[in-house]
């Protein structure tokens, strides 16, 4: 079966496809009929826009894992649209832009936005396809993290005020009977506390949690 395919002009996009997505946004036509053809020479799912708010709109029903994008656009800008689209969303997937002025403050500030990379028109066909496997797992990745993360801070929301006590005691170094004698509890209560901690966090020991903790703390935890 072959990748479902689209060109949108501001009309609502079809999306119900759970494979990787790759957006595509160009006012030329023919520019974005020739990227969707390549891409979709080696396998993958293209879908194509005419501008920026046409693209905003189809994030919003469902996610794309790449964007392929025309730094000028009628409409909106190549970086003004990665803004918006994490002010609305809170994460703008991995961007290539592809732009005939590759000036170098334009290309400053398009890495400085978190794009993947940029090239200039006229590029090669492998080298677009080449970073959009890169960004498709780049995408990956970050959703990862960011699912990881969504479960920690569930985790950490759903313990008690007695077990934040407790996990906070044994990540200080302190041991199951050093902690029942600060808190006035059993042994056996300690050690039920800390195996219901390492139960909701979905880990098998303390050392695993730690570093799952201190994981949170990293900037590659977030997505952005």
């Amino acid at each position: 079966m072959s990748p479902k395919t689209a060109d949108h002009k501001g009309e609502d996009a079809t999306l119900g496809s759970k494979e990787a997505r790759i957006a595509v946004v160009d006012d030329d036509l023919a520019v974005r009929r020739s990227i969707r053809a390549l891409l979709e020479s080696v396998g993958m799912q293209v879908e194509t826009f005419e501008g920026g708010t046409a693209f905003v709109k189809a994030c919003e029903r469902e996610p794309f894992n790449c964007l392929v994008l025309d730094q000028r656009l009628p409409d909106i800008s190549g970086l003004q649209l990665i803004k918006r689209v994490k002010e609305r969303q809170g994460y703008c997937p991995p961007v290539i832009i592809i732009s005939g002025h590759g000036d170098v403050p334009t290309v400053v500030h398009a890495f400085k936005a978190g794009v993947v990379d940029f090239l200039e028109k006229p590029f090669r066909p492998q080298d677009l396809i080449d970073q959009v496997q890169r960004a498709m797992e780049l995408d990956r990745s970050m959703r990862d993290a960011h699912r990881r993360r969504e479960r920690a801070e569930r985790a950490l929301s759903a313990l008690s005020k007695r077990e934040k006590q407790v996990l906070q005691m044994l990540l200080g170094g302190m041991s199951n009977k050093h902690v029942s004698l600060q808190l006035g509890l059993s042994d056996k209560t300690v050690a039920t506390h800390r195996s219901r901690i390492l139960v909701k966090f979905g880990v098998p020991s303390l050392l695993e949690l730690s570093r799952l903790l201190d994981w949170l703390k990293r900037p590659e935890a977030a997505i952005s």
